[in-house]
């Protein structure tokens, strides 16, 4: 049967569809990161940046296009995780874009809908790779556009679209030579015709269901347990009714404007959770007059997603239960910005990083806030710029460290308000304590930023890890369990059987007649005594330099190596 049409209902459903279906090769997608590290995570970052426009997909009300595409833009928008993520989020959002004023999706509206989705996409990215998700979705917008010519029927529109795809991400490993030496296609395009597939799915009548386990719920479903509430009491429930709404904003607020209704809506009640970006404010509150907020709240523009629950009349303990929680995470959470915004800031600083030693060492240099996250846990955009919000400063820096964190610390400086924010484009642990080192309070913020970037250019940086599959990379070959030095031109300095071998090979790749300082960071997995016996035997060895070692604690590496 022709589909000549989508509408707001079959648009979510479609959407969800193709979720579920990422969600469910996720491991798979993850599987095909070039190097052998158990820290691929191309289909979790997609993965969780969907699960974010779910979530605000299923809290919508009145479904229409305008509101569904609103939905989906600016939860991928706040929940974008990795490269893969940001771009992912910035396809959907192209796509929200030109469909928003629409009442219902035809060929051509799809056709333009894709093309626009590619041009924002490329235009997030300051130096766009061929070969990667950005080519796939330039292949499909492409092919899409020219059948839409002539075809009108959407499935076999995109039937044939995606096979095209599928021709464009096999020819991916030859625009990229190390996708073809590792015998592997982008993941991230792969992710991007997993989901489109899922979409296609749900066209023919297939949706894909949620996988078992995941924390999705099932299309137009909720995920609201049942459980025993006698013994709950109507009288303990202290603001009655739980008032959600998104504000579509007819301009963006100001930092007072946003100030000052946050502490309105305190005025009426608690649970206060509040969400704004340049064109929607997301407003949760429970309170005994939903009318005030209401009326607060039309004079910033139009009122969607309304929902008021008497929670006295229902009786749920999931509800008073979850109002508790977040009255008492939000009272923490206040309380904590209250002491951070005590003392305003000329400049602070924000860092990545994970692991206790590392997180001492960035706070020992200065860094006001650390953003827990790094390989296998990237932090999203909406983490970075709750910590720009949290620091109270003229001029903010941030150091992704991690070169699959640079796009979502770039997306918080786009949306942050109030102050300057600085994302400095560390790739590296090294390269953003460097960085640091290279801050001069006396100087100016631009000044300071072009050092720092400059400095970057002094380190070199390695990781010690073990691989997860087979494989061959740079002309060596990998199995499954090998220890890996990474980093270098080709990406890999050495390989081995053991940690200690192999980090002493690497720095042998790294280290130069002119090298002062190597600094050793020893993680999970490695103790005390074996990192002062390596690093005695690397300055019994390279007696030039000095040699120093720090129990960073991160995880997944045995090391990280730092050379100047």
């Amino acid at each position: 049967m022709a589909i000549l049409t989508i509408d707001a209902e079959h648009l979510r459903r479609y959407f969800i569809s193709g979720v579920h279906a990422l969600e469910t090769s996720k491991a798979w997608i993850n599987d095909l990161n070039v190097f052998p590290v158990p820290d691929g995570d191309t289909g979790t970052n997609m993965c969780m940046t969907l699960e974010s426009a779910v979530n605000e997909v299923q809290g919508v009300q009145k479904e229409t296009v305008q509101t569904l595409a609103k939905a989906i833009s600016f939860g991928s928008l706040r929940g974008a995780r990795g490269n893969s993520g940001v771009i992912m989020s910035q396809l959907l959002r192209g796509f929200c874009k030109e469909i928003q004023d629409k009442t219902e999706i035809d060929h051509k509206v799809l056709a333009k809908a894709c093309t626009r989705a590619v041009e924002t996409a490329y235009k997030a990215v300051m130096k766009p790779k061929e070969g990667t998700i950005l080519t796939v979705s330039r292949g499909i917008a492409e092919k899409l556009a020219e059948l839409a010519e002539e075809e009108t029927d959407l499935t076999v529109l995109v039937q044939k679209t995606l096979v095209h795809g599928d021709e464009v991400l096999e020819h991916t490993p030859e625009l990229l030579p190390v996708l073809k030496e590792a015998g592997v296609v982008d993941s991230g395009g792969q992710g991007l015709m997993v989901f489109l597939k899922g979409v296609y799915s749900a066209m023919l009548g297939k949706e894909i269901p949620a996988p078992e386990g995941t924390l999705l719920p099932p299309s137009g479903g909720s995920a609201r347990a049942s459980v025993n509430t006698e013994n709950i009491s109507t009288s303990d429930i202290k603001f009655g009714y739980c008032t959600e709404f998104l504000i579509n904003l007819e301009r963006p607020l100001s930092e007072a404007e946003e100030d000052g209704f946050r502490a309105y809506l305190e005025s009426l009640g608690d649970s206060i959770v509040m969400v704004a970006d340049d064109e929607i404010v997301k407003v949760h509150v429970h309170t005994n007059d939903p009318g005030l907020a209401i009326q607060k709240a039309l004079t910033f523009g139009g009122l969607t997603n309304m929902k008021i629950d008497n929670m006295r009349f229902e009786h749920r303990e999931k509800l008073i239960a979850d109002a508790s929680r977040i009255a008492a995470e939000e009272k923490q959470k206040k309380e904590a910005e209250t002491r951070q915004k005590s003392v305003h800031k000329a400049t602070a600083f924000i860092s990545t990083c994970a692991g206790a030693g590392m997180k001492e060492i960035f706070t020992s240099l200065g860094v006001d806030m650390i953003v827990e996250g790094g390989q296998t846990m990237n932090p999203s955009t909406d983490d970075i710029l709750k910590a720009v919000e949290a620091v109270n400063a003229d001029t903010v820096f941030i150091l992704p460290n991690n070169s699959n964190i640079i796009l979502a610390a770039e997306q918080a400086r786009k949306l942050a308000e109030g102050c300057k924010v600085v994302v400095i484009p560390t790739k590296t642990i090294p390269q953003g304590i460097s960085a640091m080192m290279n801050y001069m309070p006396e100087d100016s913020a631009e000044v300071n930023a072009q050092r720092m970037k400059e400095g970057l250019s002094a380190v070199r940086s390695s990781e010690v890890t073990y691989a997860v599959r087979n494989t061959h990379i740079a002309g060596k070959e990998i199995s499954e369990g090998d220890i890996m030095g990474l980093g270098g031109p080709d990406g890999l300095y050495a390989v081995g059987q053991g940690v200690a071998e192999t980090t002493m090979a690497t720095v042998a790749e790294m280290i130069r007649d002119d090298s002062t300082l190597v600094t050793l960071y020893f993680g999970e997995g490695v103790t005390a005594d074996e990192a002062e016996d390596l690093r005695a035997k690397l300055a019994e060895a390279y007696p030039d330099a000095e040699f120093e070692v720090f129990d960073g604690g991160q995880p997944i590496y045995y090391y990280i190596i730092s050379v100047e």
